[in-house]
C-alpha cells in the first residue's frame, strides 16, 4: 500500500495520498520504516488546525512539545497538516470551477457564440447612451480610469464581465487570449482583432525603449511603469503619484526621466490604441 501510494502520478497533479491503518500496521513496521502518518485525525478541520498556530497559548505550547520526527516540534505537525488540507480544498475549489466553465450558459445562451453575438448587439445598442463607451471605441486613448470603471459597472450590471467575456472567446476559438475589457468592446464594435493586454504594453514599451536614449536607471523605473500598466490598463499622472508615493511619486519620476513623464505615459497610450486601429 505505500509503495503504491508514493508513486507520482503527474497527470492527475497527484500531491497527497491517504493510507488506512486500522489495525495499526504502522506500529509494527516502526521499527523498519521511518515514514510517519502526517494527519492521525483526517477529521479535523482547518478551523482547528488554524488555531493551533494562531492561539498564543497553543502556539507556545506546540513550539515546546516534540513533533512526530527527530527536530520536528508539534507546531511543524500542525503546519504540515495545515498545508495539506489547503492544497485539498484549493483543488476541489478548481475542479468546481471548471465544471462551472464546462456548464456555463452564458446568461440565456447555451453556446458562447449566441453570448458573444448579443454582447455585440448591447455594445451598438449602447454606444449612444453611453459616453464612456464610446470614448472606448472611438477614442481610448482618451479613456480616464473613471470613465473604465463606469464601462466596467455597466456591463457587469448586464451580465457582460471581462471573466465572461474571455470564456466565451476561449470556448469559441480554443485560445485563451487575456485581452482587457477594451479589447473586448473593440473586438465586438469594430472587429477589431482579439490582443493579449501584456502583449499590446510589451509592443508599446518596445516602441517608448527605441524611440529615446534611456539610461540604466530610467529603463529600471519604466520597466516598473509597465507591470503597473498590464494590471491597471490605464496609467495617469495621479495613477503614478499614488502607485509611487513612497519612491516620491510622479514628481521623483519626473525628475529621473528627465520632464518627459506626460510624453511617456501619451506614447504609451498612443502606440497600444494606434489611429488607424480605432
Amino acid at each position: 500500500m505505500v509503495g503504491r501510494a508514493t508513486r507520482r502520478c503527474d497527470d492527475i497533479g497527484k500531491t497527497v495520498f491517504r493510507i488506512y491503518d486500522p489495525v495499526d500496521i504502522y506500529a509494527a513496521l516502526q521499527d523498519v520504516s521511518t515514514m510517519k502518518p502526517l494527519v492521525k485525525n483526517p477529521d479535523i478541520t482547518l478551523e482547528q488546525l488554524a488555531e493551533e498556530l494562531t492561539d498564543p497559548q497553543k502556539l507556545e505550547a506546540a513550539l515546546h512539545s516534540p513533533g512526530e520526527q527527530q527536530g520536528e516540534t508539534q507546531a511543524d505537525v500542525v503546519l504540515s497538516q495545515l498545508s495539506q488540507k489547503l492544497v485539498r480544498v484549493l483543488r476541489k475549489a478548481n475542479k468546481k470551477a471548471e465544471n462551472r466553465e464546462r456548464n456555463q450558459t452564458y446568461g440565456t445562451h447555451k453556446r458562447p457564440e449566441d453570448y458573444l453575438d448579443e454582447f455585440s448587439r448591447f455594445i451598438s445598442e449602447q454606444l449612444n447612451q453611453s459616453a464612456a463607451l464610446s470614448v472606448v471605441v472611438n477614442k481610448p486613448r482618451d479613456l480616464t480610469r473613471q470613465q473604465l470603471r463606469e464601462v466596467k459597472l455597466l456591463l457587469d450590471n448586464h451580465g457582460y464581465s471581462e471573466a465572461h467575456l474571455q470564456s466565451a472567446v476561449r470556448k469559441q476559438t480554443n485560445k485563451d487570449i487575456a485581452a482587457s475589457i477594451i479589447g473586448h468592446i473593440r473586438r465586438a464594435a469594430l472587429g477589431e482583432a482579439l490582443i493579449p493586454f501584456e502583449q499590446r504594453v510589451a509592443t508599446a514599451m518596445g516602441n517608448i525603449y527605441t524611440r529615446h536614449s534611456w539610461t540604466p536607471a530610467q529603463r529600471k523605473w519604466l520597466d516598473r511603469l509597465a507591470k503597473q500598466l498590464v494590471h491597471e490598463v490605464i496609467i495617469d499622472r495621479d495613477f503614478v503619484n499614488n502607485r509611487f508615493a513612497e519612491d516620491g511619486g510622479a514628481k521623483r519620476m519626473e525628475k529621473v526621466l528627465g520632464d518627459q513623464l506626460d510624453v511617456v505615459l501619451e506614447e504609451l497610450n498612443d502606440a497600444m490604441w494606434p489611429l488607424q486601429s480605432a
